[in-house]
């Protein structure tokens, strides 16, 4: 069976991509993980948008294993901050991956935003490469549109899910559960889009 390397640790992510394989009926692949192979140098994340940093994982991944191999890059773009935290998102309060000092930073600087002015997005990248050549690539990007709610609630998810409240809807995203996360978010719609793509390799 053809093996995909999931250029993650994040264990989340990668049952996200099994259930958005499986719901697009795509059961010929074995996923891998960065945790399933030797360790190689992986390139800081520099680049200047979600799909720059993507292709970036990805190629690192794939020249370092010979593996076919899917990155993201995702991160919330909040309209009162002008797009920001954008590709800092993971970073935003300078200790990257505290989900907790990210989401406090963040409710920090909204406090004296009304409602109307609190719509973001989730923003996912996904980069699928395949081959040397530059065309043996693709990359897709899907959005979540909604706005940021003052407290955080609920206990799913990571990341800014427990103050994103998706448009149309009265629960965070750390409320819904991961069939109904699945469904709408940023980067199941990014997976669903490199499907296409990603019927090749099998």
């Amino acid at each position: 069976m053809p093996r995909l390397l999931v250029a993650t640790r994040n264990r989340k992510k990668l049952a996200e991509l099994h259930r958005v394989l499986d719901a697009a009926g795509l059961s010929g692949l074995t996923l891998l993980s960065l945790d399933d192979v030797p360790p190689f140098d992986e390139a800081p994340e520099t680049g200047a948008t979600f799909e720059d940093n993507a292709l970036a994982k990805a190629r690192d991944a794939f020249t370092a294993t010979g593996l076919p191999a899917v990155a993201d890059d995702s991160g919330l773009e909040v309209d009162a901050l002008n797009g920001m935290p954008g590709v800092l998102s993971a970073r935003w309060s300078g200790r990257h991956g505290d989900d907790a000092a990210n989401t406090a930073l963040l409710l920090a600087q909204l406090g004296d935003i009304p409602e109307e002015r609190r719509g973001a997005a989730f923003v996912s990248a996904c980069a699928l490469v395949f081959g040397a050549a530059e065309g043996d690539s693709a990359v897709v990007r899907g959005e979540w549109a909604g706005s940021i709610v003052r407290e955080p609630r609920g206990d799913g998810g990571f990341g800014y899910d427990p103050v994103f409240l998706p448009a149309d809807d009265v629960r965070t995203a750390a409320e819904l559960g991961p069939e109904e996360k699945d469904a709408a978010s940023h980067r199941a719609r990014a997976l669903a889009a490199l499907v296409p793509s990603l019927r090749t390799l099998v």
